[in-house]
């Protein structure tokens, strides 16, 4: 817990015109705590401390719904849920060392979910797990069950489809993240008797779900990006301007 001294210091210098990012790496404090302040800088009453907005008698969406189809996207690729005791469970998605800013992103975006309770990242060869305690991960992710994910129906409730709906291309993206990539294919093509080599951008994704390929692949048909699956497990995304529409939103892994 931050006390109000760090609050308001963090807060000025934003106000100065200073980047988030770099008021956030010379305090120690994520981003999504700054923002957080920004709408709200009195500590949460500890007793109530980030209530569960699925939890409540009139359940509502998580309070950021942008970050919660990037985080879901994550979850559905490479996450599990696991239980604790005393009923607390913990998430855990699993970030490849190869892709530092993707473990960032992720370690922000379930900060912002959850912005009392610490996340931690515990290093293992060839990649980090970003871990996060709570007693509602369940609720935020119905999804979750024992068993591999390809062993069992995987289905969006409705709040998380109007989510999804409204923030598509941050599900993609967490998607992309998690079990996708963009990778640049090359072909030769003869040209008045001269062979050329051809070099063009693709995006993959591959799952052992079918469940989860079809989410994936409803979301991109409802944003017109055009795609094959050349086997059960693997989506293609090659055209050209499908691609550049996949790299502005999406960009690649970092």
């Amino acid at each position: 817990m931050y006390d109000m001294g760090t609050r308001e210091r963090a807060l000025a210098l934003v106000s100065q015109g200073r980047s988030m990012n770099s008021v956030s790496k010379e305090l120690g404090i994520s981003r999504a705590a700054i923002r957080s302040w920004q709408i709200r800088i009195e500590p949460l009453d500890s007793r109530r401390a980030n209530p569960c907005p699925r939890c409540s008698s009139a359940p509502e969406q998580p309070d950021d719904p942008a970050a919660y189809p990037y985080l879901l996207g994550l979850y559905l690729g490479d996450g599990c849920i696991s239980p604790s005791r005393r009923g607390v469970h913990f998430l855990r998605i699993a970030c490849a060392d190869a892709w530092p800013g993707l473990i960032d992103a992720c370690a922000e975006a379930v900060q912002t979910l959850r912005p009392t309770n610490k996340v931690f990242r515990v290093q293992r060869q060839g990649c980090q797990y970003v871990t996060c305690y709570s007693k509602h991960w369940p609720c935020l992710f119905p999804q979750h069950g024992p068993g591999k994910k390809h062993n069992r129906e995987i289905a969006l409730e409705p709040w998380q489809q109007d989510i999804v709906d409204t923030h598509p291309w941050q599900f993609i993206r967490g998607l992309i993240h998690s079990d996708g990539c963009r990778i640049t294919n090359w072909t030769e093509k003869a040209i008045a008797g001269e062979r050329k080599r051809y070099e063009y951008p693709r995006y993959f994704f591959t799952n052992l779900s079918g469940d989860i390929i079809q989410l994936f692949t409803s979301t991109l048909d409802a944003l017109d990006v055009d795609w094959k699956q050349p086997n059960g497990r693997n989506i293609s995304i090659a055209r050209k301007a499908s691609v550049a529409l996949m790299y502005a939103h999406v960009g690649p892994k970092y």
